[in-house]
């Protein structure tokens, strides 16, 4: 690893982890923005609850303004997005300033943008520059392992994220074959057995309804900080 300190690799860890955050979340509010809208007040309150996201909001659309694109909200994708460029300014030398640019024009995205009865847009802008972030960083990051590194922190939070949502039980085995394929390329410290729990568990689910707090915990415990 060369001169990488372990602070260092903790803001590529989360570099990713925040990254995919704002993705998953940009991506999946795209399949649901006009559905939420037209619901009944307070249809937000489960997402929040399975996300462990605080309930502060008022109304529907009150919470997609504030979720969205409210930096002083720290849940925000925007927050989010500030915290995954905070992380790559202090790697801007092994990242380079092109892979930084992609980070920076999403972050642009944000700022330019405020409550808006259409955020459709503005959302397939920031997935398209965190899509051509993660291109930059197979072509620009010399280093296999600190590619390795963000995106292990990339498929652990998109494993938190899919479980959360209920997403299929096909879509998360797939995500979590990534992860153990990827986490043994690294030079991070895991933990093996939690990774195999995580799998066992996987294998045996259906329904991603109840019960996911199991599955959570063990993917907490994979990465040893």
């Amino acid at each position: 690893m060369g001169t990488v300190s372990i602070e260092k690799l903790e803001n590529l860890y989360w570099l990713g982890r925040y990254i995919e955050r704002v993705y998953t979340t940009a991506r999946k509010f795209n399949r649901i923005f006009d559905e939420m809208i037209e619901a009944p007040q307070g249809t937000y309150r489960t997402y929040c609850s399975r996300l462990n996201i605080p309930d502060i909001y008022e109304s529907n659309e009150q919470f997609v303004d504030s979720y969205l694109f409210c930096r002083q909200n720290p849940d925000s994708l925007y927050a989010n997005m500030i915290r995954a460029y905070d992380n790559a300014i202090v790697m801007r030398d092994e990242l380079s300033s092109y892979v930084m640019s992609y980070v920076q024009l999403a972050v642009n995205i944000f700022e330019m943008t405020s409550a808006t009865d259409a955020p459709l847009l503005e959302l397939q802008a920031v997935e398209d520059y965190i899509l051509a972030f993660w291109g930059c960083v197979d072509d620009y990051v010399d280093n296999e392992d600190l590619r390795n590194i963000m995106k292990c922190g990339k498929y652990v939070e998109r494993l938190d994220l899919y479980i959360r949502l209920k997403y299929h039980t096909r879509e998360i085995r797939r995500e979590c074959g990534k992860l153990e394929r990827r986490i043994r390329r690294t030079s991070l410290d895991y933990n093996a057995e939690s990774l195999g729990k995580l799998e066992q568990l996987i294998d045996t689910k259906t329904d991603w309804e109840d019960g996911y707090q199991e599955a959570l915990n063990y993917l907490g415990q994979v990465i040893i900080a």
